[in-house]
């Protein structure tokens, strides 16, 4: 029977793509949105027909498959529906799991924007894992640094020959002044944000004991911003 209605159904979809030269309406529809509906109508009284004919004699098993398939389908529109809270959930559970300093990826705001955030490690600073020329380096983000920054032994991981700078430029550390080297980073990464041409320091030997993320590359982000435990960096 269900199928013979679908048939119908369909012939009279094929009837109102037939009147599409016509200027009027059918059942206020156009008559090729109209055709669209009749033949969506007739697609899902076969389907349910045949699943019907399949459980036939079996009502308490159809029953309860129709219960699961209407849980699923409600579990999938509340998590449509709360995909944002969700995944906020979800990075921050990540960022609690992950070592701190892991880049986590953000909601971007706008379209094309790639945003990372890192979590505060256990004694009150950020520190993130980036990739320097394809070489993994871990840095400390510090606003307060003009450039970045970068311990020798890390600097000789990159190919730079340390012995032959030329350690001119003044740098106030913790511990006083000491004097670092002018050097250009081919490429900084960190997550999906990657700059090219980076501005950087090669620190002395022995002045240094992290590297620093300075605003040699922060400022060339579109923004930054603390917020509770988390660091969120958009390029």
């Amino acid at each position: 029977m269900g199928a013979w209605i679908a048939l119908v159904l369909l012939v009279i979809a094929g009837l109102a793509l037939l009147l599409r030269a016509d200027a009027g309406t059918i059942a206020g529809f156009d008559p090729s949105d109209f055709a669209i509906a009749m033949a969506s109508i007739a697609m899902l009284i076969f389907v349910a027909s045949s699943i019907a004919g399949s459980y036939r004699g079996r009502g308490p098993q159809a029953a309860r498959d129709l219960l699961t398939w209407a849980i699923v389908a409600l579990m999938l529109v509340a998590g449509y529906s709360y995909r944002e809270e969700i995944l906020s959930f979800g990075h921050r559970v990540a960022g609690e799991l992950l070592p701190p300093g892991t880049a986590l990826r953000g909601e971007p705001q706008i379209n094309g924007e790639r945003s990372v955030q890192i979590r505060r490690r256990p004694d009150g600073h950020f520190v993130a894992r980036t990739q320097v020329n394809g070489v993994a380096l871990t840095m400390l983000v510090d606003t307060g640094a003009s450039t970045v920054v970068l311990k020798p032994a890390d600097a000789q991981r990159l190919g730079i020959d340390v012995a032959q700078l030329k350690y001119s430029v003044p740098v106030q550390t913790a511990n006083g002044t000491t004097y670092a080297a002018h050097v250009r980073l081919r490429n900084l990464t960190l997550g999906p944000i990657s700059l090219q041409d980076v501005e950087a320091l090669v620190a002395k030997p022995g002045s240094l004991k992290e590297n620093l993320l300075g605003m040699s590359f922060l400022s060339r982000l579109r923004s930054y911003e603390f917020t509770s435990d988390f660091l969120m960096l958009r390029g």
